[in-house]
This record gives C-alpha cells, structure tokens and sequence, in this order.
C-alpha cells in the first residue's frame, strides 16, 4: 500500500507539472521581477499576524519574523541576539531586567518604538507560556522613551530562554497606539510592525502579500516583494518550484523530494530542526482507557519502524530519538528510542488484557504530516491497535489540542525553541498549553529547576524529568524533523540555512535573487 501510494504521488507530481506548464500558465504565473514567492505547506492563519497570539509552536514566526521584530531573536549570530534592544543587563539579585533601545527604530507607519510598545506587547500577551511568563515576572517598567524594565518575583534563571527565543512570542513588540485604535481584531486585519517588511494584503487560504520596509533599522531588504502562498498539496508545491511559479517550496517527501532534486536547475536543502515528533496519548490521563496501561503505550511505542518511516518519507534526513527535547537544545537528555520490535508489542497487549488488539480511535497528526501518519496507522494495525487517521488544517490543530478535545493519539510536533525546560513546559506541566495531564513528581521537579541557580543541578533535575517521561511512557518519540525545502534557480539566498535549526526563510532582509 506505501509503495503503490508512493507511485500515485510520483503520477500526480507529473500531471500537476503538465498542468501548470499549459500555454499561458507559466507566465500568468511567474513571480514579478524583485519578489519571491514561497509556497508554504500549510494554510497561513490570520492570527499569526499578532505576536500576541503566538502558539507554542515555531510556524507563526515564519510570518513573525517578516513583519515584526522582537527586542531579542534567535538570529545567525545566536539565539538570543540583541535585534530591537540594542543591550540588555541582568541585577546582581537576577530579579531585574534592563533593556535599551536601539535609537530612531521606528514602526512601519513611521511611530517610533517605545519603552512603553514594549511593555504594552508583553502585557497583552496570551500565547504560549503566557502563565508562566506572568506569574514569573512582577512588573514591567517604562524608565523612559528607550529604557524598559522588568521585575521578576524571584530570580528565574529561564526568562530570557522563554522571553527572547522562539519558545514565547512575548518578546515581539507592536504599536501600542496603533492596536489601542483599531483593536486586536482590526490589527489582525492590517497589521503594523517593525520587521522587514510591511503588511499588503492578506487573503485567507491563498496568499499573503509584503513588501519592504526601507526604513528597517537592520538593513533595507534587497527583495522588494514577498508572496506567501498556501499550498497544503506537496505535489501541487513541487509542480509550482519546477514551472518557476515559486522560488521557495517548504516541506517535500519522498519520491517528491527526490523528483526535485533530480532537476536541473532546482535544489534541496534540510534542516534538522527544533521539531520532535511523538505519540502523545491524551486518554492515559482516563482511568478507563486502555492507554492508562503503560504496557499498552510502551508497544505501541514499539510497533513504530522509525527507521522505515525515516528513509521513506524523510529521507533519512530525520534524527530518530526517543526524547521530546531534540538533541541540540540546551539540557536534552540523550535517550535512544524504543526499538522496532512488532513481536513483544503484541506480548505486552495480551499480556495487559488485549490479545486481539483494540480499536484505538483518532490518530490526529499535526498537518501536513498525513503520509507520515499513515505509516505509523500501518504499524500499530500490524500489531493489532486500530486507528484511523484524521486530517484537519493546521490552525485548527493547534487550537483543538491546546483546548484538549482531542482523543486517541495525537501525532504531535513542538517545535518552538528554547530549552528542555521550555519544551517541557508545553506538554508536560499544569500551565502547559497542550499538556493533558501531569505527573506529580514531574511538575515538582519541574518547579524546582525553575529556581535553581547552579546549572550543574538543574541539568540533573531536567534530566530527571526527561528520563521519568521516557520511562513511563508519557510520550513516545519518533524523531527530530528533517525539514525538507525545495529551492528555485532564482534565488540566490533563500535564508534557510542561517538560524540554526529554524526550518523556515529568516532573516528575511538577507533574501537574495540572482542578477537576470
């Protein structure tokens, strides 16, 4: 069945590149002189507009990083990289935060960047980690025009980790005036920024339209345009990348990837980004689940051929693990993964009272990863867990498993930045946006590395909860994304490989098109 759906996909490719190469197509098409366009591999959601509503997730700031700007930002330099704070200091005590502004930044309407934007951004901030952020810090303080404060209640030694990487989008600054006039959902409709490029147009499910900021305070972007388009077919991305219709195309697989590699004029390229892919198992949290049993969860954990799955869908670009803290983060734990072992997957089933297997429900992926779904659906049949794979958009995926409405198993993927801590924060404590349930030791653990001051012990508490969620079973992971992107003959530098681990273009002002 992988096989012949493999091929169907290979035949699809080919028909859509006909059909895009019919007379008048490609040139109706055709990105205009001084634009790139990027076909993007899930439905862009409006709310990715506003910082302030950031999910604990890494895909709005595809956007965020083209019409915004945070004081600090994972950046080539570093991950947190002074961008519109020109510096920061930390007190004695660690308690208190200092932030100067760089001088004469101003807001795409030409309004300067204030001390109080900034206080007034993290104030109205109800993304991810919005809780904890809030019950950290005690007061934000605008000292003056350029100068900004913040109180914490205690020294918290992760506030820039959560405040100044892509793990929170608390750090991105908007224009008080501005949103206070027009409202939060004015400002989604036409929003206003400091990035490197301003807002244009935006229509729902299809595209979104920018243009250059001359005034941005990095550089003038060189790419005058940029286009964003939905395209959640990975046939119809790649059939766009070889007419010419888009310069970047993210997320290609498979035969796909490779039909794209094969073409002259057109390259790949990988990251091995912050995503790690788990099962999460929202129902062992209900006492009559099967799931409660950690037999049940630990075979289908190893009902799983990563390595397969890897070589087919990724491939093999992907890193296989068995932590939901990728390897390159600060703090992971290096754990291995369950092995591929289908035989005592069904000895640990009727072993816990399933020797005919059962059916499991909703296998619901974080979209677009459907084939990849698909496989491990394949895997956990064989041994006898029957699931069907449920599809949604990817907006309405992160709302309906922060809103934990989902049952069954949720093939899930974090992959915002930060730390072990920050990735714990989201899926295994109270205040954790996509967290079902919580094991009592773990949230101790948890609340205890938040205040320790010496790194020695606090890696050895968040190893501890590392190893205690890997040996329980809590989640089972598969592996560290190998984000594949397919790159056209016109772009010189398509940004994709400056921030570490960032699967997406960044910093867009470093955007480059070859010379015609």
């Amino acid at each position: 069945m992988r096989s012949l759906a493999r091929c169907v996909a290979a035949v699809v490719l080919l028909l859509a590149t006909w059909t895009l190469g019919a007379p008048g197509k490609a040139a109706d098409a055709a990105p205009a002189e001084g634009q790139m366009a990027f076909a993007v591999h899930v439905t862009l959601a409006p709310k990715w507009l506003d910082p302030g509503e950031t999910e604990s997730a890494i895909t709005p700031f595809l956007v965020l990083y083209a019409i915004h700007d945070a004081l600090v930002k994972p950046m080539p330099a570093g991950q947190t990289t002074p961008s519109l704070a020109e510096s920061w200091t930390v007190s004695a005590s660690g308690t208190t935060y200092d932030f100067v502004l760089r001088q004469n930044i101003k807001f795409h309407n030409g309004d300067p960047v204030t001390a109080d934007d900034v206080k007034f951004s993290f104030e109205r901030y109800k993304g991810g980690a919005a809780q904890l952020l809030k019950e950290k810090v005690k007061e934000v303080q605008a000292l003056d025009a350029r100068r900004v404060r913040f109180v914490l209640k205690e020294p918290w030694p992760d506030f820039m980790t959560f405040y100044g990487t892509t793990a929170t989008g608390a750090g991105w600054v908007v224009p008080k005036k501005y949103v206070e006039k027009v409202g939060p959902e004015g400002f989604m409709k036409a929003p206003i920024g400091a990035g490197p490029y301003k807002f244009v147009s935006s229509t729902p499910g299809i595209e979104l339209v920018l243009e250059a900021f001359e005034g941005y305070w990095r550089k003038a972007p060189t790419v005058k345009r940029l286009v964003l388009k939905s395209v959640p077919d990975e046939t119809t991305r790649a059939a766009a990348l070889k007419r010419g219709e888009v310069d970047v195309a993210y997320f290609l697989n498979g035969p796909v990837a490779e039909d794209v590699r094969r073409t002259p004029g057109l390259r790949l390229t990988a990251v091995r980004s912050n995503a790690v892919f788990f099962m999460d198992f929202v129902e062992q949290w209900d006492p009559k689940s099967p799931w409660r049993d950690q037999r049940v969860r630990l075979a289908a954990s190893l009902a799983v051929d990563r390595k397969t799955i890897n070589e087919a869908e990724q491939l093999g670009f992907a890193g296989i693990t068995g932590n939901v803290v990728p390897r390159h983060m600060e703090f992971p734990l290096a754990i291995e993964p369950h092995p591929y072992d289908p035989k005592r997957a069904k000895q640990l089933l009727a072993e816990a009272g399933y020797p005919n297997g059962f059916d499991a429900g909703d296998l619901t992926p974080n979209p677009p990863y459907f084939s990849m779904a698909e496989a491990v659906a394949d895997n956990l049949g064989a041994v006898g867990i029957r699931t069907k794979v449920r599809s949604m958009e990817r907006a309405v995926f992160l709302t309906t498993w922060a809103d934990k409405k989902f049952r069954g198993i949720v093939l899930g993927v974090i992959g915002a930045g930060g730390n072990a801590a920050a990735r714990i924060e989201a899926i295994a404590t109270k205040n954790g946006r996509y967290a079902y349930g919580v094991l009592p030791e773990v949230e101790d653990l948890f609340q205890r590395q938040a205040r320790e001051g010496d790194r020695r012990k606090r890696q050895e508490l968040l190893f501890q909860i590392q190893k205690i969620l890997h040996d329980r079973v809590i989640f089972a992971g598969i592996w560290e994304n190998g984000f594949i992107r397919g790159v056209g003959s016109r772009a010189e530098e398509p940004a994709l490989t400056l921030i570490p681990a960032f699967p997406y273009a960044a910093p867009y002002e470093e955007l480059r098109l070859k010379r015609q």
